[in-house]
């Protein structure tokens, strides 16, 4: 067992900056020719520890950013039109895609894939959608969907 230092977070090994024992295979043939991980030598440990802290002020700074459009996001309503049969039921559906839209029209930039959608809205009415800005913040969208 020889003991490495990772650089980024590994499934099932651990975090970031977290010094880990591993097969001397392992950390050759996977681990390091990947960039995974560094060997935990002092110099090594010095860079991961600088490496480290820029990574949490970055990651506070992106929070922050993060909270501040959070902020703006949840006092935002969309509504979107779809045309419906009889007992509200729309004929298509409302996807995250037809949301980022309208949100871009409205002037915020979200990605498609930070809409949280458990399925498609298929219902006339008032839903609520929840958008993932950073790991730790989400905002709380009130959608509406009315017929044409």
């Amino acid at each position: 067992m020889i003991e490495i230092i990772l650089r980024e977070d590994v499934k099932s090994l651990g975090k970031s900056g977290e010094l880990v024992r591993v097969k001397p295979g392992y950390a050759r043939n996977y681990l390091l020719p990947q960039g995974l991980a560094y060997e935990a030598t002092e110099g090594n440990k010095k860079r991961i520890a600088a490496e480290t802290k820029a990574r949490n002020t970055r990651n506070q700074a992106e929070r922050t950013e993060a909270e501040r459009n959070a902020a703006t996001l949840s006092g935002v309503t969309l509504t979107l039109t779809g045309k419906a049969g009889e007992e509200g039921k729309l004929f298509g559906s409302i996807t995250a895609q037809d949301i980022a839209e309208a949100l871009a029209k409205a002037g915020h930039t979200v990605d498609r894939r930070r809409i949280e959608m458990d399925h498609p809205l298929k219902t006339l009415g008032h839903h609520t959608v929840r958008v993932r800005l950073h790991p730790d913040v989400h905002a709380e969208l009130r959608v509406s969907v009315v017929s044409e």
